[in-house]
């Protein structure tokens, strides 16, 4: 029996000529035995991005600013980069080794995590974290590390590296995803230079 419509031709040819159809041969309209829909998991398609360019692409902008900047410009700078974090003084002039200001940010159903990488900095009344109702965070406060000598124990050493974070005033800044209770936070500054809060999401 003929079949009615567009005219297909399937199947591999033996050679590198094209397939041709041939006028002379009866065209079959046969129907499948069985047909069902596939409903096994999704079919993976070959990612044209590597896994090291997509970490890439989640690194948050690090946004440098003299330290004399007013508050203006810090809020300026976190409404052009809602992911960026906001570094003056001595947080600004580390190079390398365990660099001040490293953020990592976390969140559950009613409440956001960070954890911010202070090496070296004094846990005195010059330190201070403060959360605002929209979700900003500020950190200040004065590092100890990469002085060109130390003294220990009665000893006087002369740095021959200087790769940890320059001694001095320091100030960070950084926006969580959302607006917060500014007051229900609870802080964590232990030894291990991790300043750790979690703060409690301002619910509609």
């Amino acid at each position: 029996m003929a079949a009615s419509g567009p005219t297909r031709f399937a199947g591999a040819s033996k050679t590198n000529e094209p397939d041709h159809f041939d006028p002379q041969q009866p065209i079959l309209d046969v129907k499948p035995l069985n047909s069902m829909p596939y409903i096994g998991p999704p079919t993976m398609h070959p990612s044209t991005t590597t896994d090291s360019d997509a970490r890439e692409k989640l690194k948050p902008t690090v946004i440098i600013l003299p330290p004399d900047s007013t508050r203006e410009q810090w809020n300026k700078a976190l409404e052009t980069n809602k992911s960026g974090i906001v570094l003056t003084g001595a947080a600004a002039r580390g190079q390398v080794g365990p660099i001040i200001g490293l953020v990592d940010i976390g969140e559950n159903e009613d409440s956001y995590l960070f954890r911010v990488n202070l090496p070296g900095v004094l846990r005195d009344e010059n330190f201070e974290c403060s959360v605002d109702i929209d979700g900003e965070v500020f950190i200040k406060g004065v590092t100890t590390t990469g002085e060109k000598t130390v003294c220990k124990n009665s000893q006087v050493f002369k740095m021959q590296t200087q790769n940890l974070c320059p001694p001095g005033h320091f100030s960070i800044s950084f926006q969580l995803p959302g607006p917060v209770e500014c007051q229900k936070v609870t802080l964590s500054f232990e030894t291990d230079g991790i300043l750790e809060a979690i703060v409690q999401k301002k619910l509609p």
